[in-house]
């Protein structure tokens, strides 16, 4: 656990304080605490239920993982659930982490197992300069949320990257490739993750940013309508991003199936030569001696002569009808 308290009117903010000196520096309403909990234990636990006298729920909330971001008000405190992205997430395999967050008057409280880079940043720029703090603990926790919303971003450029990818892997498709689809699917699971926690998201962010909670101030609500729009771009960004893979699934299925029809066009060819050449081997291959073509000193040579003109004016059919050739050729 790591405190970190900025004074009114003090030119840089403070750390190294312990659980015990938590009780006097609450008494000072002016100053800015946040309490960062990471990988948080039963001590923690007990701050937050005996000091700060939190909803055991809420409690129970932060020891537990919820999928579902969520922003409740109770007597003196807020208390958020968001999700942030992992620094190791990809498209197809799209992996949030959870921030379990408390708002006061004077404090600001992140509960979480695991490390998030919009903390650590945070961390280093209050360590450069206290201004974020002075503006309260209402906005250090808006800097809280909008790091966490700005890492949403990398993942969208991904998600990018691999769509285009993937459409120029499917346009240049010589064959049926089990892959493609495979990864379509990965990806059209991750999107539907990203905007799943989004969209829950963003009805968190809404909901601080119109005026519903009275720890918010009215100066700062601006600030939350900017997160909000950020969440929004992130939102509709995974919905088209859906509506592409919906869209590359069905071009790839009607690649393939061109190359299907390519595969039946060529075997339609050789079936439709074949035919009358078949018909006239077995005409001549019955074993019947009343065959006049049989005492022919020629016959033979003529019969292939007629196989040979078949075959030839079948073809030059087909060039006509553009099946050989010139197919792809404008006119």
């Amino acid at each position: 656990m790591e405190i970190i308290v900025y004074r009114e009117g003090a030119e840089k903010i403070e750390s190294g304080f312990t659980a015990e000196q938590l009780p006097d520096l609450l008494k000072d309403e002016k100053a800015v605490i946040w309490i960062d909990m990471e990988s948080p234990g039963e001590a923690e636990e007990y701050l937050l239920l005996n000091l700060f006298h939190f909803h055991p729920l809420t409690v129970e909330d932060c020891r537990e993982t919820r999928n579902y971001p969520k922003v409740e008000e109770f007597p003196g405190y807020l208390y958020f659930i968001v999700h942030g992205v992992r620094a190791d997430t990809s498209p197809d395999h799209f992996n949030t982490i959870e921030l379990d967050a408390f708002l006061g008057v004077n404090y600001v409280i992140t509960y979480h197992h695991d490390n998030f880079r919009s903390i650590n940043n945070l961390k280093k720029l209050l360590s450069t300069s206290p201004v974020i703090c002075q503006r309260g603990a209402a906005f250090l926790l808006h800097q809280i949320l909008d790091q966490i919303v700005d890492f949403y971003s990398p993942v969208l450029d991904d998600f990018d990257e691999r769509i285009a990818k993937l459409e120029d892997d499917i346009f240049t498709l010589n064959r049926p490739n089990r892959a493609i689809p495979e990864e379509i699917m990965d990806l059209k699971r991750g999107v539907l993750r990203l905007r799943r926690i989004t969209g829950r998201q963003r009805e968190v962010i809404l909901r601080t940013s119109r005026g519903e909670f009275s720890l918010i101030p009215a100066q700062l609500l601006p600030f939350y309508r900017d997160i909000y729009d950020h969440i929004m771009r992130v939102t509709d960004m995974a919905e088209s991003y859906r509506d592409l893979l919906s869209g590359a699934l069905d071009a790839y299925m009607s690649v393939v199936g061109n190359r299907m029809n390519e595969i039946m066009k060529v075997l339609t060819i050789f079936s439709a030569v074949m035919l009358p050449l078949t018909f006239i081997a077995g005409v001549y291959g019955m074993n019947f001696d009343y065959i006049p073509e049989l005492h022919k000193q020629y016959g033979y040579f003529a019969v292939w002569g007629v196989m040979i003109t078949v075959t030839v004016v079948m073809l030059f059919m087909f060039w006509r009808a553009g099946w050989i050739g010139r197919g792809d050729k404008k006119k």
